[in-house]
């Protein structure tokens, strides 16, 4: 079974309400959605989200990336699923120049490795968790269900305390707070939100590299006292090489999201030293397949990670997360599956968000296990491009 057309769409997708961070403030977002058709008919569908101060792309250079690439010649006949794994791992996108981190690509990579694996599980009738079996039984651990935490961004004063009282309400088991956002106080945001989140919750920061490496150290120890049990990426990546001092100054966990972008961040960071934990996010890191070989890298090395999630990822992402969070074990915190809160276009016919505490199923069906929105599709569409056949 060969593939005769690939296809890529622009869509820009509403949000519900702005996202704040210290790095960003979205009220919509532009991403990638890449189509496979087989040559009996059979369609798949994929995700990219390029993010410009992540990995270095944007919605036009992850375009023009697949234009230039040489997949016809990459994309050989499959004669069952294990093949079209096989070929998905060693799809190989065009070399972007001055891209010694080697993740320049990875939304667009993501777009079509998603596409490809969504339309042969189809095919073959197989899941695309089955790729976690396959790939990495080291790591191969299923669950029936998982559970996601919730996260706090730059929500202050009344809302704050609403939310904070709704996710325990719910009884979510995890909490993620944004912190360094300008005009922001993070000591009194954090203490109110432990005094009424209670001590059980876990509760962990995320300062999108708003510290600087004079005063990183600082900052940490003065949210400290409310228990945190990480900071995710607390400096720019150019200077994240002072984390593997902060981190023993510390003495809490340090996560890596900008800076862990692809294998090679992550061999760099173990070879500093730099962090306890890496934040996957399969759009960022390259992939399902490429996001699976960094958590078999990490757990060989003694490190946790999380599964992340881009802000204004639709279902089809979501449903990727999905089988990544039900199949790899070693998943310290699971974020995803927000699209009924945060997406007003989330492109599938199911809906697949999270429900109360941050509970999900298992999906079972063939590929993604989910079924493209046409219509949907139409909406949000801004142009569309032919990249094979």
């Amino acid at each position: 079974m060969r593939v005769v057309e690939l296809s890529a769409w622009h869509v820009k997708i509403p949000l519900r309400k702005p996202v704040r961070h210290a790095s960003h403030t979205r009220t919509e977002t532009d991403n990638l959605v890449v189509g496979c058709v087989l040559e009996d008919g059979t369609h798949g569908y994929g995700e990219g989200v390029p993010r410009e101060y992540v990995t270095g792309e944007t919605i036009d250079s992850a375009l023009e990336l697949l234009r230039n690439s040489d997949l016809a010649g990459q994309l050989t006949p499959c004669r069952d699923f294990a093949g079209a794994v096989a070929v998905a791992e060693r799809l190989r996108l065009a070399e972007v120049p001055d891209d010694d981190r080697r993740c320049r690509g990875n939304a667009a990579r993501c777009a079509v490795e998603l596409a490809l694996l969504d339309a042969f599980g189809r095919k073959f009738h197989e899941p695309l968790s089955t790729v976690t079996r396959l790939l990495a039984p080291d790591l191969h651990e299923p669950r029936d269900h998982v559970r996601y935490s919730g996260a706090i961004t730059s929500t202050q004063g009344l809302k704050l305390r609403f939310t904070v009282w709704k996710y325990r309400i719910f009884r979510f088991r995890q909490l993620k707070v944004k912190v360094g956002i300008a005009g922001q106080d993070d000591v009194e945001r954090l203490r109110i939100v432990r005094s009424r989140s209670g001590s059980r919750l876990d509760l962990r920061i995320d300062a999108n590299e708003a510290w600087s490496k004079d005063n990183v150290r600082q900052r940490i120890e003065e949210l400290k006292p409310f228990g945190i049990s990480s900071v995710e990426q607390p400096v720019p990546h150019a200077d994240a090489s002072c984390l593997a001092e902060v981190r023993r100054q510390v003495g809490v966990p340090i996560m890596l999201d900008e800076s862990l972008c692809g294998m090679v961040d992550a061999e760099r960071a173990v070879a500093q030293g730099t962090c306890d934990l890496f934040n996957l996010r399969l759009s960022k890191c390259g992939g399902f397949i490429p996001s699976l070989r960094i958590a078999q890298y990490a757990r060989q090395h003694g490190m946790a990670c999380q599964l992340g999630c881009q802000v204004g990822e639709t279902a089809l992402l979501s449903a990727a997360g999905r089988h990544f969070a039900t199949t790899v074990a070693g998943l310290r915190y699971l974020e995803g599956s927000y699209d009924h809160h945060l997406v007003r276009e989330a492109l599938a016919m199911q809906d697949i968000t999270f429900g109360w505490g941050g509970w999900a199923p298992a999906l079972t069906s063939p590929g993604l296990g989910i079924d493209l929105d046409p219509a949907a599709l139409h909406r949000v569409a801004c142009r569309k491009e032919a990249i094979l056949g």
